[in-house]
């Protein structure tokens, strides 16, 4: 698939829409996220971003609407090795170390011994392997829960929240990572709550009460509100749709 900019889609949304009895939870979404890229789903507690992933993930009834993924629906078989998916509570076993969980996790896709060693070296923890997760900070942890959904080798991460409660070096560090992991072919959609999180994205979508308020760069939108910096930009953005 190729969007109007001739650039590869891996991810192609049109028209989505998701009800919960008479509420609309998802309203006419429409985005592509192009292969490689960094693309930022930023918004407050509510707005519709788990929903959103959830969809993408094939998890979540949709009402209508189309996702088509690497050229297979939400939630198709083949896709299951092609994607991956951290949430924002970790969910890899606390008491055993972070090498044994992304060997279990392997196991579970066919990863080979050389695949578990990849993977955690490609998110730094090669002196930390043999260490069990309730002794590594909450930076290293969330690093191992992404070596779990690296072993696979997806072409699709899909991680919700994941710098929630880090100390700004160690956000800094896991955002350089996942720079990294773009740079090899990655495509990564990344939700967040703190709108400053918008300057290291390619992309941002800007969302509130189920629908986007913006759909490109954080300096395009700043641009365009005349704001200089991605929170004020946000609130610009809000008072223009009121």
């Amino acid at each position: 698939m190729e969007n109007s900019t001739g650039v590869e889609s891996v991810l192609r949304v049109r028209n989505l829409y998701v009800r919960r009895g008479k509420t609309s939870v998802l309203c006419g979404l429409n985005f592509d996220l192009s292969r490689g890229s960094i693309t930022g789903l930023l918004g407050p507690s509510g707005c519709g971003k788990t929903t959103l992933m959830r969809s993408i993930l094939g998890v979540q009834r949709i009402t209508s609407g189309s996702i088509d993924i690497l050229g297979f629906p939400a939630g198709a078989k083949p896709l299951r090795h092609k994607m991956a998916y951290t949430s924002q509570s970790l969910s890899i076993y606390p008491d055993i170390s972070v090498h044994d969980n992304v060997a279990y996790f392997g196991r579970l896709v066919g990863a080979s011994r050389a695949d578990v060693e990849q993977a955690i070296s490609r998110v730094q923890l090669n002196e930390y392997a043999s260490r069990p997760i309730t002794k590594l900070s909450g930076g290293q942890a969330n690093r191992a829960s992404l070596a779990c959904a690296l072993v696979g080798h997806p072409e699709i991460l899909v991680l919700d929240e994941p710098t929630v409660g880090l100390d700004p070096i160690t956000r800094q560090e896991l955002w350089q990572v996942f720079r990294g992991f773009a740079a090899e072919g990655v495509t990564l959609l990344i939700s967040s709550h703190v709108m400053d999180e918008a300057s290291h994205c390619d992309e941002v979508l800007f969302m509130r009460e189920g629908k986007f308020l913006a759909q490109e760069s954080i300096e395009s939108v700043q641009a365009r509100t005349s704001t200089d910096n991605p929170e004020k930009a946000f609130l610009a953005l809000i008072k223009e749709s009121e």
